[in-house]
C-alpha cells in the first residue's frame, strides 16, 4: 500500500522562512531511516502559495488565481510517500518523524494513494502510463 504524508503549512513555511539548520539535519536523518527500511519513494518540500495558482473549473469557464490564497484555511507545506504494508505502519512512521514547525506544534495528514485494484474489476489501466515509474 502507498500512502501520501501530507505536511499542512504554518505561517512560517507560508512566509518562505527556511527551516533551521538543526530542523533540516533532523529531517535528512528521518528520511535517511525510511530510505534504509526500503519504504520512501518521494518525498519533497513546497514553494509557499505566492508562488503558486490556482486553477479552477467551473463549467466552461476557467479561472486562474495568482497565489497566495488568503481565503484558504489549510495548505500544504509538503509531502512523503511512503510504500508500507499498512495505514497502522505508516501512522508509526509519521510518530517517528521530526517536529520542523520552530512552535513545536504540525499537523500531518495520512491518505492512501489509489491502486488499480481499488477501481475493482472493471477497471481497466492505461498501459502506457502504467509504463511510468516516479
Amino acid at each position: 500500500m502507498r500512502f501520501m504524508i501530507i505536511g499542512m503549512a504554518t505561517k512560517e513555511t507560508e512566509a518562505g522562512a527556511p527551516p533551521t539548520p538543526e530542523a533540516i539535519a533532523a529531517m535528512q536523518e528521518y528520511n535517511e531511516q525510511l530510505v534504509k527500511s526500503g519504504v520512501l519513494l518521494a518525498a519533497e518540500g513546497l514553494a509557499p502559495t505566492s508562488k503558486g495558482a490556482r486553477v479552477k473549473f467551473s463549467g466552461d469557464t476557467i479561472t486562474v488565481t495568482d497565489g497566495p490564497f488568503a481565503e484558504a484555511k489549510e495548505v500544504i507545506a509538503g509531502f512523503t510517500i511512503l510504500q508500507v504494508k499498512s495505514k497502522e505502519e505508516a501512522i508509526e512512521w509519521v510518530k517517528r518523524a521530526p517536529i520542523m514547525s520552530p512552535h513545536g506544534e504540525t499537523v500531518v495528514e495520512i491518505r492512501k494513494l489509489m491502486d488499480a485494484e481499488d477501481f475493482g474489476a472493471d477497471f481497466t489501466p492505461n498501459e502506457e502510463i502504467a509504463k511510468v515509474k516516479f
